[in-house]
């Protein structure tokens, strides 16, 4: 499943995910996105991992890598909360392939990932 984040700050969205997620959960996100990109240039993005990247469906996988390409050039920021390494470590590889900045981050800095997202504090 997926949910939307509430209580962010307006030039960012937000979506946490939680057991088994299926195209379903990520069609969701698809026109939660659109309205946002459709309202602003930019896209400040950030997806709250609050279980295993086993947890996708295949087709959810893939559907999330085509969001991300449709959207390509509104990307500004975007940030990956999860306490996988390796998600976090495949977030430092994309930003060298993708336009924008993507960040990892553990969950324990949940408030530095909204704060660098919504473009309130730049980090190095």
């Amino acid at each position: 499943m997926i949910e939307k984040i509430k209580e962010l700050p307006e030039n960012m969205i937000g979506f946490k995910t939680a057991g088994h997620v299926v195209k379903g959960d990520v069609d969701f996100v698809k026109s939660e996105v659109r309205l946002l990109i459709d309202e602003t240039p930019k896209l400040n993005y950030l997806l709250f991992f609050d279980n295993s990247p086993t947890d996708f469906a295949l087709g959810a996988w893939l559907h999330e890598s085509l969001l991300s390409i449709k959207n390509i050039t509104k990307w500004t920021r975007a940030a990956i909360v999860t306490d996988c390494q390796r998600m976090i470590n495949f977030t430092k590889v994309f930003n060298k392939i993708m336009p924008g900045e993507f960040k990892g981050f553990k969950k324990e800095d949940y408030m530095l990932a909204i704060d660098w997202t919504s473009e309130k504090i730049d980090l190095d």
